[in-house]
This record gives C-alpha cells, sequence and structure tokens, in this order.
C-alpha cells in the first residue's frame, strides 16, 4: 500500500543504551510515539519496522576493523586499549552487551526510511532512532557508534544514484556526515549549531567549505550562545531555502536534534519550540518543490527527554501528514500516564512559557552576530549569482 508517510519503530529500537545513566536515552522515540498516539495522529498501519544493517553496508562509511572491534566489544572480548583507540569504552560511548546489533539496526532503521522513499511507497518517511552524525569511519564519537546518516547518503548514492541534501539542526555539529562526503559534489551539508567555542564537537567553522570537487557544497553556520527563536529561524529559513535552489537535491535528509531547546542540559541556545514547528515545516515545503515530495526525517540530539523531545518530534510527523494538531492543550492522558515517571513536571501545553527564561541581555548583539555569520556562509552562493547575473 503507498502511503504518504511512514514511521520506522519498534521497541527493539531501545536496546541503544549506553547506561541508566547516559544522557542518550532511547526512551524519547516511545515517549513521542505514545504522545502521537494520544493525539489520535498516528495508527498501526503507519508503523513500520527497522531491519539491521548488513557489514555490507556498514561499510559503505564503516571499516571492517572498526564493524569488528564493535562486535567484540558487545561480548566483551575487546581490550580497554584497543577500544580506546576505537573510542569505545568512552565516557561518552561506554561498551554495552550486544552494541553491533543495538546499532547496527539503528542504521537498518534509516535504510528502511531510503527505500520507502526512493522505491515510492512513501513520499516522506520518519526514522526517530536515527540521526547519530557523529561516528567517524573507524571511530565512535559523541554517543555515536555507527553514522547512519553516512551509511544512508551513500546507499542512496549507490543504490538509487540521487543528489542528496542532508540538513542538520542539532546543536552539536554534524561532523560526521561532513567529514563523509566533504569531497563529494553529489552530496550538500548544510549544519546549523552552536558555535565550537564553547560546544563539542568544536568543529563547523564557516569556512569548512568541502574540499577538491566538493568544494562548495558543505555549509556550516555557527550560532552564538544564547540564540533565540527569531535569529535562529531567520538563518534556518534563508540558508535552506537559498542552499536548496543551489544544489537542486533529489531528496533531502534532515536530521533533527531538538537539543537547541533552552531547557536542554547540555547546550547553550535559547530557542523554544516554537522553532521545532517551523524545522520541518520548511523542509516539507523544500521536498515537495525540489524532490517530489521525497523527505527521511531522522532524529539525533535532544537530552531533555520529557518536556522538550517528545513534542519537537511529534511535530515532525504532523508536519508530514498536513495535522494541524499543533497548538493548545497537550492530551491530559499522556501527561498523567509519563507523569509518574518523570523526574520533572511535564507540559501541559503545546507551546513554552512566555516568562521561561530571563530576557537576553546581549540580544542585539547576538543577533547581529549570527547574521554576519549567515552572510559568510552563503557569500560563495551569492558571489555566483552576482556573476551569472553579470
Amino acid at each position: 500500500m503507498i502511503q504518504d508517510s511512514v514511521f520506522v519503530f519498534s521497541e527493539d529500537l531501545l536496546e541503544y543504551k549506553f547506561s541508566e545513566n547516559h544522557p542518550f536515552n532511547q526512551l524519547r522515540i516511545k515517549l513521542t510515539l505514545d504522545l502521537l498516539t494520544h493525539l489520535n495522529a498516528i495508527e498501526k498501519h503507519h508503523i513500520i519496522p527497522p531491519r539491521r544493517a548488513t557489514d555490507e553496508e556498514l561499510q559503505f562509511i564503516h571499516d571492517p576493523k572498526y564493524v569488528n572491534a564493535v562486535k567484540l566489544a558487545g561480548i566483551g572480548q575487546l581490550s580497554p586499549e584497543t577500544g580506546e583507540n576505537y573510542g569505545l569504552g568512552t565516557e561518552d560511548t561506554p561498551i554495552f552487551p550486544n552494541m553491533h546489533e543495538a546499532s547496527s539496526l539503528l542504521v537498518g532503521g534509516t535504510l528502511t526510511a531510503v527505500d520507502y522513499v526512493m522505491n515510492g511507497h512513501a513520499k516522506h518517511a520518519l526514522h526517530l532512532g536515527g540521526g547519530l552524525h557523529h561516528g567517524f569511519r573507524g571511530k565512535a564519537s559523541g554517543f555515536c557508534i555507527y553514522n547512519d546518516s553516512s551509511v544512508a547518503i551513500k546507499y542512496i548514492q549507490e543504490k538509487y544514484k540521487a543528489r542528496v541534501l542532508y540538513v542538520d539542526t542539532d546543536a552539536h555539529h554534524g561532523d560526521g556526515v561532513q567529514w563523509s562526503f566533504y569531497d563529494d559534489p553529489d552530496v550538500c551539508t548544510l549544519s546549523i549549531h552552536e558555535t565550537g567555542r564553547y560546544l563539542f564537537p568544536g568543529t563547523g567553522n564557516v569556512n569548512e567549505r568541502g574540499q577538491g570537487k566538493g568544494y562548495g557544497y558543505s555549509f556550516n553556520i555557527p550560532v552564538d550562545a544564547f540564540t533565540e527563536d527569531d535569529s535562529w529561524l531567520e538563518i534556518y529559513r534563508t540558508s535552506l531555502k537559498e542552499i536548496a535552489d543551489y544544489f537542486k537535491p533529489d531528496v533531502i535528509l534532515t536530521q533533527n536534534g531538538a537539543d537547541a531547546h533552552y531547557l536542554d542540559p547540555l547546550t547553550h541556545l535559547s530557542s523554544t519550540i516554537n522553532i521545532y514547528r517551523e524545522i520541518p515545516k520548511l523542509a516539507h515545503e523544500i521536498a515537495h518543490q525540489y524532490c517530489d515530495g521525497r523527505w527521511i526525517a531522522v532524529g539525533g540530539g535532544g537530552y531533555d527527554i520529557w518536556r522538550v523531545v517528545p513534542r519537537a518530534w511529534s511535530l515532525i510527523w504532523l508536519e508530514m501528514k498536513n495535522n494541524p494538531n499543533r497548538y493548545g492543550t497537550l492530551p491530559s492522558e499522556w501527561v498523567n500516564t509519563w507523569e509518574k515517571n518523570s523526574p520533572v513536571p511535564l507540559p501541559a501545553q503545546w507551546d513554552d512559557p512566555p516568562n521561561m527564561y530571563k530576557p537576553i541581555p546581549r540580544k542585539l548583539e547576538i543577533t547581529e552576530k549570527n547574521k554576519q555569520t549567515l552572510d559568510k556562509a552563503l557569500y560563495p552562493i551569492r558571489n555566483q549569482s552576482k556573476k551569472e547575473a553579470n
């Protein structure tokens, strides 16, 4: 059956779990799906199970020796010294049982989403278990063992011969994906993130534009700490529209980290739920304008799993389904179901309270600085347009 949108999920995705106290907690996917269920916004036929990525698929991006190291780590047969060389067994990415199986399922979930969209079985696909954008060819990094977005983009190139626009709105720079395609003119990456001066991974400077044939296809817009909604959205709308028009993709893959929110414990930005209502709206528009609707969306960061992530991620699905139920009160049944588990009071409304934080004293300065960064990031496109006009 052809559907407009599919939602990739199974309980097995929750097996990607470093420890009880680790900030990366995939329970947020279940919280999101439950919110959508209580909104009567999703039905069983929309939900499709992920498959595991094969070793061959993982090796589109990852070194075979690294894949083997992950397998050995998951069965307790990797020495600490070797693990450290591969970024395994660190504070960020502790070793856990069957970590290869759990990680390959996350990658396979994104590949499942890709196949549904690229085969024409659905216009849009959402896989909130994916979005692990820090993984490198031979090393785990930043809670990410395998890099599902990088594998998926290479898979799209190999199987479908398509040009991919990758859009990353996580507060952390999408470094792993950028470096995977830094010299590839058929993949365009856009990352809008908090400046690396204060935040992991410290990369994503505006002058990281690609190399060789890929020069001019990597875009980074590092925004200042404490950036608020208006400035963030101006950057997002302006950059995505101009870059999509410049690159003219066949498919759009969006990474939807929800950690630019003021309440996120790991970052220093001051956005509200408003940006998460607008992010998927423009992505949806761009997909239909340039890609015949082909839009694959994955998850990513987001460490306030109770108050922020379920609302932010639900808004992606609601946009995919053109469901207007994105304002007013949240279902009381959802709040009552999860309140007893939550360490913080759950929100009763879609929108954040207007007095969530005190006014930012440097607002004008931050906004102007971000605008200058945006202009620098888009200079090559605008300069080329001027030359062509002359």
